[in-house]
């Protein structure tokens, strides 16, 4: 097996999915009068630089050179920093992500563990000399001092570098201060553990107790002299870590925010503005109730704003709760079978937009994304899109097909755009509704199209994207690769070129590639997400046989050559295809899979099977290891790979390592790939390559592609 440098795998890992180079991180000034930005310098690059754009002449200029700035040292990441980005799934370096104040006038950022920052009108930037290694530092609204964490402390330092001091230090081992816990990162979208006061006079600040969660250990085999890492993993049925709230004045002054933590533990979202007080939205363990809390600064006493309850579980959204200017509470809820936008007591949206998440408010609107919810005119598939709401009605901001997202401020708007038929990104500008100008993208062409035709398979209209090789004629019927993620949280089937990049280059390698989107899915409507309640794996495989076989009815694939690939819970279901249905698969690349339901995390795992000390049966139901023998109950045995990263902390390696077993005892065949030194993200070049030619082989040779049939 050779390695070729200009492959398209790996090129596909050098430009980190062809996004290095391209503008993202947005932030918008409330004048409208320029936008800050984060891009690297070329596609290669991985090292991300602060931009800004002057809306009045469409110029760009840059803010602060990461390189500059640490004068060539190479860049040096904390574990928890390391740990921080894993949870974001941040793959870049240099400035990965940055704060400013609420004029934005000031932006703040780390680097290689040092606290610098950079006026985005003045274009210059500098470091402050803090303790370090700094995390996540974030401007007053005012701009006079910046927060950020260090060493467990929520510290607090003036924007010229004086007066450095720590307001919240942890009292003992496994106490933080300012930052997430794993929980609320790496399921709950809540990345923050830190929010200013309006006024910049104090801060909401989480206490994050780890003590209670159990200690896990990660090593690396490759390299038995080193020191194996601990991490606090919250399984499934596990003690959570303990979480406390408390508004922290400049002066040092504590007020702990009070609620009732035992029926609510889960601080899911918190969101402080002008209009009104601070907002906490607290869940139940079981996620079927969760209640909005309006906070009293002065006294840390909270009143219940809204409260929800829900038979099956509640989401999560981005950009809500929150206040309008007018101080009327925004959400999204499940209202009569549809995902809909709430402004008050007023449901604004309806069954035709599924609506996904809030995006900005203003006095006279709400910026929201959506997709075409269960009653649309056209059933748009893969497509979002961005719509301003108000009580006269909905408008569409997005107008060509694909998935867009927008940032607004100012009567400005950033539009972000990937469409079927170009590739990467567009970020345009847009003032009052009119286009302005294009924020330059530098991310690399990939130099392939994918041939994609995106439909619908089976009764229940199941969303699908099928790929052909480039040069295929139409004269033979096509083994078929299926190559899902399937699962809660992860739409595959999007109108957007780059999404099929990888799939387009297994097509290309001889197969009809097929990504269904089944039942747990988003975008669709609440029915289709919450289906899978109790019953995570039967349903999903189910939709992935009913597309395939509905595809076969119209397109020209072998049912008798038909594999599966996927990656975390697309690896799961790989495995469950080729366990439970071998009449119908028969290879499975197994990628990061989810084996033992109870060795995945408190939040994600119980929302959608409950308490395993409580259903001990449902777990055993939908894991491929558990006492009823699964792995060796199906006739015949259908090969698999299974590839895991031995430093992953997510879906740890010992999912795999006892799925091998299993098989092993049950004389299953199989072939084991450990990744040394990787995690659950994408592999680093130097193996991207060759893991995605080795699955080529593998699944060929599964297939009898190898022997000319």
């Amino acid at each position: 097996m050779t390695s070729e440098p200009d492959s398209f795998p790996r090129r596909h890992a050098r430009t980190q999915r062809f996004t290095l180079g391209a503008p993202r991180s947005f932030t918008v000034a409330p004048d409208g009068s320029r936008v800050a930005f984060l891009r690297s310098a070329s596609g290669t690059d991985r090292a991300g630089a602060l931009w800004v754009l002057d809306t009045a002449d469409g110029q760009e200029r840059l803010v602060a050179d990461p390189r500059a700035l640490l004068g060539g040292v190479e860049e040096r990441l904390s574990p928890a920093e390391r740990a921080r980005r894993e949870r974001s799934r941040e793959g870049g370096a240099g400035i990965v992500g940055q704060a400013t104040d609420a004029a934005v006038e000031l932006a703040s950022f780390a680097l290689s563990g040092r606290l610098f920052t950079a006026g985005p009108r003045a274009g210059t930037a500098r470091e402050l000399p803090v303790p370090g290694p700094v995390i996540d530092p974030r401007p007053a609204p005012d701009g006079r001092h910046i927060a950020y964490v260090s060493g467990g402390a929520l510290r607090v330092v003036g924007a010229g570098g004086e007066g450095d001091r720590a307001l919240a230090e942890p009292e003992s081992e496994g106490v933080s201060y300012g930052l997430a816990e794993f929980i609320a990162a790496e399921e709950m979208g809540r990345t923050r553990g830190f929010w200013w006061a309006p006024e910049s006079d104090r801060l909401l600040v989480a206490r994050v107790d780890d003590t209670p969660v159990q200690r896990w250990w990660i090593s690396d085999p490759a390299h038995p002299e080193r020191d194996p890492q601990h991490v606090r993993y919250p399984a499934a049925g596990t003690p959570n870590a303990e979480v406390r709230l408390s508004v922290i004045g400049l002066d040092g002054t504590r007020t702990e925010v009070g609620w009732d933590r035992t029926r609510y533990p889960y601080l899911a979202r918190v969101h402080w503005s002008a209009a009104g007080a601070p907002l906490l939205l607290v869940q139940s363990r079981d996620q079927r109730a969760q209640v909005c809390l309006a906070v009293d600064p002065a006294t840390g006493g909270t009143r219940m704003v809204h409260a929800d309850e829900d038979r099956t579980w509640l989401e999560l959204f981005p950009g809500v709760p929150c206040w309008s200017p007018s101080g009327q509470l925004v959400r999204i809820a499940d209202e009569g079978g549809a995902r809909v936008l709430a402004v008050g007591d007023r449901l604004l949206t309806g069954p035709r937009l599924h609506v996904r998440a809030v995006l900005d408010v203003s006095a006279h609107d709400v910026l929201i994304s959506a997709s075409a919810g269960e009653e649309a005119a056209e059933p748009e598939i893969g497509e979002v899109h961005v719509y301003r709401v108000n009580e006269l009605g909905v408008e569409r901001v997005s107008r060509e097909p694909g998935v867009h997202s927008a940032v607004r401020a100012g009567g400005v708007t950033v539009l972000v755009s990937a469409t079927p038929d170009r590739p990467g990104t567009r970020a345009q500008v847009l003032r009052d509704g009119q286009p302005v100008g294009t924020i330059a993208s530098y991310a690399e062409d990939p130099g392939l199209s994918p041939r994609v035709t995106l439909t619908q398979g089976g009764a229940r209209r199941v969303p699908c994207a099928l790929l052909m090789p480039k040069d295929y004629d139409g004269g033979s019927l096509l083994p078929v690769l299926l190559d899902p993620y399937g699962g809660p949280h992860g739409q595959r089937v999007v109108a957007a070129h780059h999404a099929y990049l990888t799939s387009q280059w297994f097509a290309d390698q001889g197969f009809a590639v097929l990504i269904a989107d089944g039942r747990g899915t988003p975008g669709r409507s609440p029915a289709w997400e919450k289906a899978v309640k109790d019953d995570i794996a039967a349903v999903v495989l189910q939709d992935q046989v009913d597309a395939l076989h509905a595809l076969a009815d119209r397109f020209p694939l072998d049912l008798g050559r038909v594999a599966i690939r996927g990656w975390s819970f697309g690896g799961y279901l790989a495995a469950l295809a080729a366990l439970r249905r071998p009449d119908v698969f028969h290879a499975a690349v197994v990628g990061a899979p989810v084996t033992d339901l109870r060795l995945y995390d408190t939040h994600y795992q119980e929302r959608y099977l409950g308490h395993p000390g409580e259903r001990p049966e449902v777990y055993r139901r939908n894991s491929l290891i558990d006492d009823a023998g699964l792995v060796d109950a199906a006739e015949p045995h259908r090969p698999m790979m299974v590839i895991h990263g031995l430093a992953d902390d997510n879906v740890v390696v010992a999912h795999s390592l006892r799925l091998s077993s299993a098989l092993l005892a049950a004389g299953r065949p199989h072939e084991v790939l450990p990744l040394s030194g990787v995690t659950h993200m994408t592999p680093q070049e130097s193996v991207a390559e060759n893991l995605l030619r080795l699955q080529v082989d593998f699944l060929k040779r599964s297939l009898g592609l190898d022997r000319g049939h």
